[in-house]
C-alpha cells in the first residue's frame, strides 16, 4: 500500500475489540477498509506491542486509533509515535470514526485527523423514542 493513497490505520485494543471493529468497517466498506489493521494487546508486554505498532505502520504514515486514553494500547502507540511528525495518536476509537477513516484517507494528514475526531464525536448522541402515552 504506497502512501499516496494516504495514511495506514492502526487499531489497538484490549481483547478481540480491535479485530471486531474492523471487521465490522471491512462488512460495511468493503475494501475501503484494507488500510486498516487491527492488533490486540492480548498476551503482549508493553515493548513487544510498540514493536507490532512499527512494523505494521512500516515506513509510510499512520494514524494509531486506540481504545483508551492513558491504557496499556495508549502508551504503546504513543512510545512508537512520539518521533514521528507522519504518525498521530487517536483515542476513544469507535465506527463512526473509522468508517470515515476508510472512505476519507486521501484528505491532507492533519486535516484528517481533524475531521475524524470530529466525526467520531458526531456519533456519539443519546437518541429518544418517545413512548406512548399510558392510559
Amino acid at each position: 500500500m504506497s502512501d499516496v493513497d494516504g495514511p495506514i490505520g492502526i487499531v489497538i485494543a484490549h481483547g478481540a475489540m480491535a479485530e471486531g471493529l474492523v471487521g465490522a468497517v471491512r462488512r460495511i466498506a468493503g475494501s475501503s477498509a484494507d488500510a486498516l489493521v487491527p492488533i490486540s494487546n492480548e498476551g503482549m508486554a508493553p515493548d513487544d506491542l510498540r514493536e507490532a505498532i512499527d512494523q505494521a505502520v512500516g515506513p509510510g504514515s499512520a494514524i494509531v486509533f486506540v481504545d483508551l486514553q492513558a491504557g496499556s494500547c495508549c502508551m504503546a502507540a504513543m512510545a512508537s509515535c512520539r518521533a514521528c511528525a507522519d504518525r498521530v495518536v487517536i483515542t476513544g476509537v469507535n465506527l463512526p470514526m473509522l468508517l470515515d477513516f476508510a472512505f476519507n484517507r486521501t484528505l491532507p494528514f492533519e486535516e484528517l485527523v481533524t475531521h475524524l475526531v470530529d466525526r467520531a464525536r458526531e456519533g456519539i448522541r443519546p437518541v429518544r423514542v418517545d413512548a406512548p402515552a399510558r392510559s
